[in-house]
C-alpha cells in the first residue's frame, strides 16, 4: 500500500468499517481507532464503551432489503425487520469475510485530534501515543451524546435519556410503574410499546410538544420502505402520491387518542412503528402535551394535569459530537446545524471526511459506504473537489433541497433522503472525475 495519504479512521461501526473497506480496495494506508473491544458501534449491545443506544427488544426500522451492503448480502433466511443482534452479528461477518479485523486497533480512543499548520493532522490516543496522517476520517457516529431538556423544578424519581434504556427491568425495575416518555421518535414508539404492556407498567403516558404521524413498517404484506419513489420521479408529484397513500393506511392520529399533527406525512423524520398505534387504540398508551414542571415526585404538564409518576424517560435525540475537536470551527453550531459539502466535507478543511453524520432516509447502515466512493478516489487522485466558494454554493443548494420540506428542529438538522442522495453522489464524482483529469492535463 502506498503512505502518499496515510489516513486516520475514528470508530470501527458500520461507518467506519467500510470506510476502511474502501481505503484498503484503493491501497490507501490507514489507520482505524476503536475504542470498543469490537466493531458495531450503536449496534453493538451492552457495549463496555457506552456509548450503544441498544435496548434488548431492538429492531432496526429499515428492511433487509435497503441496508445491505452493495458488496455482501444479508443472510437469506433474515426476517424482513432484523434484531439488533443479527445486525451486529451481519456486522462482524462482514469485517472477517474481507479481512478488516487486523486493521483496526481495538480498546483504543482518539482523545485529540489537532490540525497541523501546514496541514494533516496530529491524532493523540488514549494511550498517549501520539501519531501523524495526512487525512482524517470521523465515524464516531452521532447517537451516543444524549440530548436531554431541562425543565423547571425538581424531580425525585428515576430519570434518564433513552440511550441507558435496555429492558423493562434495567436501569430501573419499572413494573407497576407509572412512566411518562418523552418524545414520539422512534425510540419513544418502541419503548413506550414495550412498557405499555399489562404486564409491565401500571400507567404509560407519552408526552409531546406536538402530534407526529407514525407509520407502519408494513403495507399490503411488503416492508414499507420497498415501495420507495425512486429519485428520477418528480419529488412534489411524488410526495403528494406518498402522503395520500399514508393517509390511507394510518388514517386519522386522533381515532388512536393521539393529537392531530400539525404538520403532513413526510414533513418530519418519520416515526416508525408496527405496534405503538395498536396499543394507543387499546388505551394502554395515553398521551399527554410536554412537560411544564417537576413537582418532587409530581410531574405537571402543559395543560396543568398534575400525575404521580415513577420514572421519566427522555427520548429526546441527541447531540452531534466530537469530543476530540477543541477548534470551534469543525463542530457544529448551537442549533445542531453542521452543513457540509455533499454531508461529508467543511469547505476549506479538504483533509477531513465526517462519515455517516446524517439521517438518511431510509438507512444509515450503508450510507457510509456510499460516501466512501468519493473519498476514496479523492484520497486515489482520480476526483477532485470543486473550489471552496463553489462547495458553498452547492451545499446551500443541496440543504435547501434536502432539509426545505421539514419543520425546523435540532433532529432535521442532517436528513437527506438515501436515493436521491446516492445518485447526486455520483454526478457529483463523475464530474470531479473530470476536473481531476483537466488539472492533470495542465500539469502535463
Amino acid at each position: 500500500m502506498t503512505d502518499r495519504k496515510r489516513a486516520c479512521i475514528i470508530g470501527a461501526g458500520c461507518s467506519g468499517f467500510t470506510t476502511a473497506k474502501r481505503l484498503r480496495d484503493e491501497g490507501i494506508a490507514f489507520d482505524c481507532f476503536e475504542m470498543s473491544d469490537d466493531v458495531g458501534g450503536n449496534w453493538y449491545y451492552q457495549n463496555p464503551n457506552n456509548r450503544s443506544a441498544c435496548y434488548q427488544s431492538l429492531h432496526i426500522d429499515t428492511s433487509k432489503w435497503r441496508l445491505a451492503f452493495e458488496d455482501y448480502p444479508v443472510p437469506a433466511d433474515w426476517p424482513d425487520f432484523p434484531s439488533h443482534a443479527q445486525l451486529w452479528q451481519y456486522f462482524k461477518d462482514y469485517v472477517a469475510h474481507f479481512g478488516l479485523r487486523e486493521t483496526i486497533t481495538f480498546n483504543t480512543a482518539v482523545t485529540q485530534a489537532a490540525r497541523r499548520a501546514g496541514g494533516g493532522w496530529r491524532v493523540t490516543l488514549s494511550t498517549g501515543e501520539t501519531r501523524e496522517y495526512d487525512v482524517l476520517f470521523v465515524c464516531n457516529g452521532h447517537h451516543w451524546d444524549p440530548r436531554i431538556p431541562a425543565y423547571p423544578g425538581t424531580f425525585d424519581n428515576p430519570h434518564f435519556h433513552a440511550h441507558d434504556y435496555r429492558t423493562p427491568y434495567d436501569p430501573v425495575d419499572l413494573r407497576g410503574k407509572n412512566v411518562v416518555v418523552v418524545g414520539m421518535g422512534n425510540s419513544a414508539m418502541d419503548i413506550a410499546s414495550e412498557l405499555s404492556q399489562r404486564h409491565v407498567a401500571g400507567n404509560l403516558w407519552v408526552a409531546a410538544r406536538r402530534g407526529v404521524w407514525v407509520l407502519p413498517k408494513m403495507a399490503g404484506g411488503k416492508p414499507m420502505d420497498k415501495s420507495a419513489i425512486p429519485p428520477w420521479f418528480p419529488r412534489k408529484l411524488g410526495k403528494a402520491l406518498a402522503r395520500r397513500k399514508i393517509k390511507q393506511l394510518v388514517g386519522r392520529m386522533e381515532d388512536y387518542g393521539l393529537p392531530t399533527p400539525d404538520h403532513e406525512p413526510l414533513d418530519a423524520h418519520p416515526s416508525v412503528s408496527g405496534e405503538f398505534l395498536t396499543r394507543a387504540s387499546c388505551g394502554d398508551i395515553r398521551f399527554k402535551p410536554n412537560i411544564k414542571a417537576l413537582e418532587g415526585r409530581y410531574v405537571r404538564f402543559e395543560d396543568d394535569s398534575v400525575e404521580p409518576v415513577d420514572a421519566i424517560i427522555y427520548a429526546t435525540g441527541y447531540k452531534i459530537s466530537f469530543p476530540f475537536f477543541d477548534d470551534a470551527a469543525l463542530l457544529p453550531d448551537k442549533d445542531n446545524r453542521f452543513p457540509l459539502f455533499k454531508r461529508m466535507v467543511i469547505p476549506g478543511v479538504h483533509d477531513l471526511f465526517f462519515m455517516g453524520l446524517a439521517q438518511p432516509l431510509p438507512t444509515l447502515v450503508n450510507f457510509a459506504e456510499q460516501q466512501s466512493k468519493l473519498a476514496a478516489a479523492y484520497l486515489a487522485g482520480r476526483y477532485a473537489l470543486p473550489d471552496v466558494e463553489e462547495m458553498r454554493r452547492i451545499t446551500a443548494r443541496d440543504e435547501e433541497v434536502e432539509l426545505g420540506d421539514y419543520y425546523q428542529s435540532a433532529r432535521h438538522t442532517i436528513q437527506v433522503d438515501f436515493g436521491r442522495y446516492v445518485a447526486d453522489l455520483h454526478k457529483e464524482i463523475a464530474a470531479g472525475e473530470k476536473r481531476a483529469s483537466a488539472i492533470q492535463k495542465v500539469a502535463a
